[in-house]
């Protein structure tokens, strides 16, 4: 995937943010992967960040994607996801799914969804617990730590429960 791609995404986010007076925040660290790692970086609790997860949706004459947002220290029970959108069956997207829909490498991906075909849910639990919710903007080595009602304010997801529940 081109850099530019990804800068765009970055680039196109802050200004939306700036434009929406969002109160939130840059943070530049490494580029790490890991949803433990980077929280520990930013000074965030692991339930604070944005995990966000491309899905195709499938069957019952359903066919589509989904931006599906989670809280980091939770799990997605896809099968909910799929039930939710009357679909049978819900899988993560190919890493060239996730590439044309959202200009992004895994990891990477804000939690907002800036293509007409990428539906945006979020579970509740992410805006329960912290005032702030803090998400990888983008770039892998950038994040945003950002007002949890500024942020359901812009993105304005739906709102679906989908994290897996304990037995």
């Amino acid at each position: 995937m081109s850099e530019i791609a990804s800068r765009d995404v970055h680039q196109h986010l802050l200004t939306l943010l700036e434009q929406q007076q969002a109160r939130f925040q840059v943070v530049e660290h490494d580029a790490v992967g890991k949803c433990e790692a980077v929280s520990e970086i930013r000074g965030t609790a692991l339930g604070q960040g944005a995990k966000a997860l491309v899905c195709k949706i499938k069957g019952n004459g359903v066919k589509k994607h989904v931006l599906a947002i989670l809280a980091a220290d939770l799990q997605a029970d896809l099968s909910r996801l799929a039930q939710h959108f009357g679909g049978l069956k819900a899988s993560l997207a190919s890493p060239l799914e996730v590439e044309e829909l959202t200009a992004c490498v895994f990891g990477a991906i804000p939690p907002f969804s800036f293509h007409p075909d990428l539906h945006l849910v979020a579970d509740p639990v992410l805006f329960q617990r912290f005032d702030n919710i803090a998400f990888n903007a983008g770039l892998l080595e950038k994040s945003v730590i950002m007002d949890t009602q500024d942020y359901l304010r812009i993105a304005q997801p739906e709102i679906v429960d989908f994290r897996r529940l304990s037995a």
